[in-house]
């Protein structure tokens, strides 16, 4: 990264608007006031006394060295108060999690679902010292194991990647598999998202490979990191795994006794990312809400079962500017995790069309709508909504689903409606197609439908929610209003921070610029603060950061 967060040369312009005052003639005089306050602020890299005038009490900063301490305490002018080291973006967060992870930085890519966090993003993040996760979330079994051959043969011995394992409450059987697949091939890290409960799936991807070290510490083969929204949910993920599934495991041969044995000892998950209001499945919390709970439960329980290693707890949701970043951080986050504003890099697997409309978006820009995997249950995601109507046609499918029992009982007027401004076919014709979908990923499911004439409606309005993403990402002209993607409210953030400055251009939105320049200005954003709670009178331009290229 840049060795300095603003030009020094006078007359450069810095965030907020303005010019920077012309430096003092003195090296080491002090700045009280204006964009020479604000220069010398955002030099986060360098050290700097905080003085006080004597004549007005004024506070301010000036050069950290040790020749300006020694000027500054001759003259009788000035006292210096004492000396802010330099901080770095690598230190907003909890080191453990660096170590633990590999990474130089508290940050991670989130597994945006149908390889919308492609392998590409995953190795980019990976390779900046970052760390990301591939969104295996509505891929079949062979295009998840496609992925993980693609990043370990990229990415070798780097444990800073991983990939996502989603509940699949209407799949189970694909959530066996593709947690075997994770274990099997030694992915270093999973991000278990949208859970209920801990499932066999999940438990089994946290043991198997536990052992201990000649000094007798427990060791992961494989790190889970929890996404929750609930403090019921994350107490389980804060726990030892339940001895009941343990059991299960060991006779099944998927684990072996000695690791059921060092599971009591250890949370399922090391890490556990708290999901506020995100993009997808979101419980739409806000974070300054539920973070301090699941941050204050992590306590209780580490103590409770006297972990050596405390789980760690990071923050997911509504991150999309630096002020956001650096309040996650203030609250005692360990490492934050992005989503929604990394789906318009370069490295994204969105169309363009898709990205143009993410582009557009402000924060208001976003609804909840009907979730294909979880429909049935009546349980929503936040989309976009500006520019598409699936949200409104997506509620139209679940009232016909609450209401009717099966396709038959439709009526026909509404079936007509249905048919030619939702579906794009006749009842006939999209049934054929969902059921050849289902024949090729999991024919247990027509076999219920044959059963249950209202499992057979859901799977076929679930086929419209499933493909609306598909579009979305191949960018499908004649259904654009139809795309369905996920999205929170940091989209709107984002596009207003990064608005005419080079990040508004997509040619330069690398997920690694993205997020070295949300980090940067977090840490600029602290530092102000940082200087606000020791009295200096800042401009609010102080607060401000402007993206730039990063290295």
């Amino acid at each position: 990264m840049v060795a300095e967060s603003l030009p020094t040369e006078s007359g450069a312009p810095v965030p907020g608007g303005g010019v920077t005052a012309t430096a003092p003639t003195d090296p080491w005089a002090p700045d009280f006031a204006g964009d020479a306050l604000v220069r010398r602020a955002h030099r986060i890299r360098e050290a700097a006394h905080l003085v006080r005038e004597r004549s007005t009490g004024r506070m301010g900063l000036a050069p950290g060295s040790e020749s300006a301490r020694t000027r500054l305490a001759a003259d009788g002018l000035h006292q210096v108060l004492g000396t802010l080291p330099p901080l770095y973006p690598e230190w907003l967060g909890d080191p453990s999690f660096c170590t633990a992870h590999g990474v130089r930085f508290p940050y991670v890519g989130g597994e945006m679902a149908n390889a919308i966090a492609t392998t590409r993003m995953v190795v980019a993040l990976a390779r900046a010292d970052l760390m990301g996760f591939f969104g295996a979330g509505g891929l079949d079994h062979r295009s998840v194991e496609q992925a993980v051959t693609v990043l370990a043969a990229q990415l070798g011995d780097r444990r800073n990647w991983g990939v996502n394992l989603i509940h699949s409450p209407q799949e189970p059987e694909l959530e066996e598999r593709v947690a075997g697949l994770l274990v099997t091939r030694g992915v270093p890290a999973v991000s278990a998202s949208a859970f209920m409960a801990l499932t066999p799936a999940v438990v089994r991807c946290a043991v198997a490979g536990l052992t201990t070290d000649p000094s007798g510490v427990i060791v992961r083969r494989t790190r889970i990191l929890a996404k929750v929204s609930r403090p019921e949910v994350a107490e389980q993920f804060l726990s030892p795994a339940p001895p009941g599934i343990l059991r299960a495991l060991v006779e099944r041969g998927e684990i072996t006794e000695r690791e059921a044995d060092l599971a009591a000892h250890v949370p399922v998950a090391e890490d556990l990312t708290v999901e506020a209001d995100s993009g997808g499945h979101t419980d739409n919390r806000p974070l300054g809400v539920l973070l301090p709970v699941l941050l204050a439960l992590r306590a209780e329980l580490a103590a409770r079962h006297g972990y050596r290693v405390p789980p760690r707890v990071g923050a997911a949701g509504g991150l999309g500017t630096p002020q956001a970043l650096a309040s996650a951080f203030a609250m005692g986050a360990a490492y934050v995790v992005t989503g929604s504003v990394n789906q318009v890099a370069l490295e994204a697997g969105l169309s363009d069309e898709g990205k143009d409309l993410l582009g557009q978006a402000d924060v208001a820009d976003v609804t909840m709508a009907p979730a294909s995997d979880m429909f049935e249950l009546g349980v929503k995601l936040q989309v976009l909504r500006r520019g598409t109507m699936f949200p409104a046609r997506a509620h139209q499918l679940y009232e016909v689903y609450r209401t009717c029992e099966s396709l038959e009982a439709i009526p026909e007027d509404v079936r007509g409606r249905l048919e030619r401004d939702v579906l794009g076919g006749t009842v006939a014709e999209l049934w054929s197609s969902t059921r050849q979908y289902w024949q090729d990923r999991d024919p247990g499911q027509l076999d219920r439908a044959e059963r249950d004439p209202k499992h057979r409606m859901a799977l076929l309005f679930r086929s419209y929610l499933g493909q609306s993403s598909r579009w979305a990402i191949t960018g499908e002209p004649d259904r654009r209003t139809d795309y369905q993607i996920w999205c929170g409210p940091a989209m709107g953030a984002f596009n207003r921070w990064t608005r005419g400055s080079f990040l508004a251009l997509p040619e330069n939105r690398s997920v690694v610029q993205i997020a070295l320049n949300l980090l940067e200005g977090a840490a600029v954003v602290t530092r102000a603060q940082q200087l606000r709670s020791h009295g200096v009178s800042l401009p609010t331009a102080a607060f401000a950061y402007r993206p730039r290229p990063l290295a």
